[in-house]
């Protein structure tokens, strides 16, 4: 049967992608976004869609609709975007969770929180387990959405065991694919635009620094499949790809793969910036019988393809890839 679904985030990235795959598979599909990091243009092909509302709303007021499932999608994701507004991204986060977790105890839903691999900090234990606690530094620059998503995980679990509300918690790793704000200012878009124009590819510190990329796709069908397991999954599972790559094998891929003759400007390490991070999926294996399918040289090249064509610069990258494929490039230091 159809399920009345709430998506909160659901006009950013990830968001609008998870709305399209539950609108397509017969779901009633409303979309809670105030439009701060997500876009309208993100789910504007839905609006055809009987099956389809964009609520234009902020998680920080509280709010009421008839549900079956709730996802938590709502925070801005990207370093620049959260560090920009601290304390409105801890409120997101926090506050965001109280008011799903209450709409989710009225109407006897299932909810999801959008949860992260940054509740893990800089971590000590690699690759990372769930049961690992993390080594988050609570007062730095980044602790606005650390500790609002782990504050989150919290609430959730409170809820669970003192209200019995049925939680689904997906610690989410670094997502890229196609529909990534072209300024979104993470690693992945930011190679790609930087490549993609000619300018050189910024690497923080000595670029040694690993992270493990999960094409979009992939993680939308892992959430899904989360959110439809058994009630018994009501604690973290690891969302992302085991296979870990350090920053510069990311830059000289992009650069390989856009035929850029971009170079590598190395920069000072951020503040708190974590130096190895890739998820034990294990218990997603087992569980949900989920993992990722797309490897990452693939996943690129379709968001490189995304990224050009809007850039307006598709046929000069089909010429690039070309040029690059006959060697008529100076390979980057």
């Amino acid at each position: 049967m159809a399920k009345r679904v709430l998506v909160t985030g659901g006009a950013g990235f990830v968001g609008a992608h998870l709305c399209r795959r539950l609108v397509e598979r017969g779901d009633r599909v409303t979309c809670l976004d105030n439009l701060s990091s997500g876009s309208a243009a993100n789910v504007a092909p839905l609006k055809t869609s009987n099956r389809f509302d964009l609520v234009r709303s902020d998680v920080r007021a509280a709010f009421d609709f008839d549900v079956d499932e709730i996802y938590n999608l709502a925070s801005p994701a990207s370093p620049p975007r959260y560090q920009a507004d601290p304390v409105g991204t801890m409120m997101t986060n926090v506050t965001g969770a109280l008011h799903v977790l209450e709409l989710a105890e009225r109407r006897g839903a299932k909810v999801l929180q959008a949860s992260t691999s940054e509740v893990y900090g800089d971590p000590k234990i690699h690759p990372q387990p769930e049961s690992y606690w993390g080594n988050v530094n609570p007062t730095g620059v980044r602790a606005c959405y650390d500790e609002g998503k782990r504050a989150a995980e919290a609430l959730f679990c409170d809820f669970q065991r003192s209200r019995g509300v049925r939680i689904r918690l997906a610690r989410i790793f670094n997502t890229y694919g196609p529909g990534m704000d072209i300024d979104d200012g993470r690693v992945v878009s930011n190679f790609i635009v930087q490549a993609l124009r000619g300018d050189s590819l910024t690497i923080h510190g000595d670029g040694s620094q690993t992270r493990s990329f999960c094409y979009r796709d992939d993680l939308v069908t892992g959430l899904i499949a989360l959110m439809d397991a058994d009630d018994e999954v009501g604690f973290p599972v690891n969302l992302g790809n085991p296979v870990e790559f350090t920053m510069v094998e990311l830059a000289r891929m992009v650069i390989e793969l856009t035929g850029s003759v971009s170079r590598l400007e190395h920069r000072p390490l951020p503040s708190d910036d974590p130096a190895l991070r890739c998820p034990d999926i294990t218990l997603a294996r087992s569980l949900l019988g989920w993992e990722p399918k797309l490897d990452l040289r693939a996943g690129l090249r379709l968001t490189i393809a995304d990224f050009s064509a809007r850039l307006g610069l598709a046929a000069d990258l089909a010429h690039r890839i070309a040029d690059a494929g006959s060697g008529h490039r100076d390979p980057a230091p």
